[in-house]
Parts: C-alpha cells; sequence; structure tokens
C-alpha cells in the first residue's frame, strides 16, 4: 500500500521539475542564445539531471507494478536493470549535484548576489521559478531518499565518477571562456587563475563530500544490519 503514495510523489516531482524546464527554456535571456546556451549552467544541467531520475523513478514504478506476481523472469531481470540505473543516477549526480547546487548557490547568493545571480535577472526569471531551480531541489532529494531504499556502487566506482563529472564540467566552463572570452559565472570574472584552480579544486572535494554524505545518509535511513531490540531475539 505504500507504493502506491510514493509513485503519486515522484510523478508531481517529475511534473514539476518539466514544468521548470520548458519555464526556463520559455525565457528570453542573451545568455540563452549566447556560445553553450543554458548547457553553460550547472543550474540548467543538474535540473536534467533531476528530470532524468525522477522519470526513471516513475517508470521503475509502473514497470514493478505491471511485473508483480507476474513471475516472467525475464521482466524482473530488466526491472532489476532499471532499479539499478535509478540507484546509481541517484548516488552519483542527482544527489551529490543537486545539493551542490542548492548549498553553493545561497552560500554565493548571501554573500554578495551580483557574484552569481545580477539583479538584473530578476527581469527575467520570477521568484518561484528561481526557488525552483534552486531551492526544492533538495527537499525533493531527501524525499526520494527517505521513501525508497537505493544502493549505492563501490564507493571508488562512485567517486571515481563524481570526480570525471566534475573535471567535465570545469574544463566545459573553461572551454566556454575560451571561445567567448566570458565565464559562466560573474565571479569568476573577479578572481584570478590561482584562486580559479583553487575554487575548482574545492568544488570537487566539497562534491566528493557530497557524495559520501549521501552513503552515509542512506545508510543511516535504510541500515538492514541494525541489531533488532533485545525482546525481539528472545
Amino acid at each position: 500500500m505504500a507504493l502506491v503514495p510514493s509513485q503519486v510523489l515522484r510523478v508531481a516531482i517529475l511534473l514539476s521539475y518539466c514544468s521548470i524546464l520548458c519555464n526556463y527554456k520559455a525565457i528570453e535571456m542573451p545568455s540563452h542564445h549566447t556560445y553553450g546556451g543554458s548547457w553553460k549552467f550547472l543550474t540548467f544541467i543538474d535540473l536534467v539531471i533531476q528530470a532524468v531520475f525522477f522519470g526513471i523513478c516513475v517508470l521503475t514504478d509502473l514497470s514493478s507494478l505491471l511485473t508483480r506476481g507476474s513471475g516472467n523472469q525475464e521482466q524482473e531481470r530488466q526491472l532489476r536493470k532499471l532499479i539499478s540505473l535509478r540507484d546509481w543516477i541517484l548516488a552519483v549526480l542527482a544527489f551529490p549535484v543537486g545539493v551542490f547546487v542548492v548549498v553553493v548557490f545561497w552560500i554565493i547568493y548571501a554573500y554578495d548576489r551580483e557574484m552569481i545571480y545580477p539583479k538584473l535577472l530578476d527581469n527575467f526569471i520570477p521568484g518561484w521559478l528561481n526557488h525552483g531551480m534552486h531551492t526544492t531541489v533538495l527537499p525533493f532529494i531527501l524525499i526520494e531518499m527517505r521513501t525508497s531504499h537505493h544502493g549505492y556502487p563501490s564507493r571508488s566506482s562512485g567517486l571515481t565518477t563524481i570526480c570525471t563529472f566534475s573535471l567535465g564540467y570545469i574544463l566545459w566552463v573553461c572551454w566556454v571562456h575560451h571561445v567567448t572570452g566570458m565565464w559562466a559565472y560573474p565571479f569568476l570574472e573577479h578572481i584570478g587563475p590561482g584562486a580559479r584552480i583553487i575554487f575548482f579544486g574545492s568544488t570537487t572535494i566539497f562534491l566528493n563530500f557530497l557524495y559520501l554524505l549521501g552513503e552515509a545518509l542512506n545508510s543511516y535511513i535504510w541500515d538492514t544490519q541494525r541489531k533488532p531490540p533485545s525482546w525481539q531475539g528472545t
């Protein structure tokens, strides 16, 4: 019975991400028409990651309902693959990247919003959409972790993947700057090359920390190895 509310919740979250993405892409902003478009911003990449992840969650729920009690081993094997893909995306992308975007955005915003989200953007992006991109991601992913158990890959594999993602995005940001002469984020214009290297290195370390945090949180919530109460062992 608990599966049905979870299904409805995931569908609602998926629809909200689709709405956010559609509204964001419909905005006529100059940055959308420059090299790299929306893909040069980690916020947009994260929204796509979250939408894909919850889309797979919904697909997994539907497949689970359709195969339940069927006894078809091939369908069950495909379902296990889908569940493994869902869990992998949450572990190495959806949780660490999602939490990173929320935490780093609001820290820099609180320090000096002009460094990451200039007031000029208020003319293009309504407040509800800003929170949809930079706030609700965190509660959505925490709700998902709380409602369903997710198997994590080996730590070495997970950390390697998140480091690869981080390095790939850093190289992409640097390439956009090489082509256009402009940094995707205003604050990168105001710091020197050494400070940029330190910042990029720190973000990679922070993403690794968030991966480990997600792993620890998942284990804390769903630790099946906890000892049962003493009355159960008698």
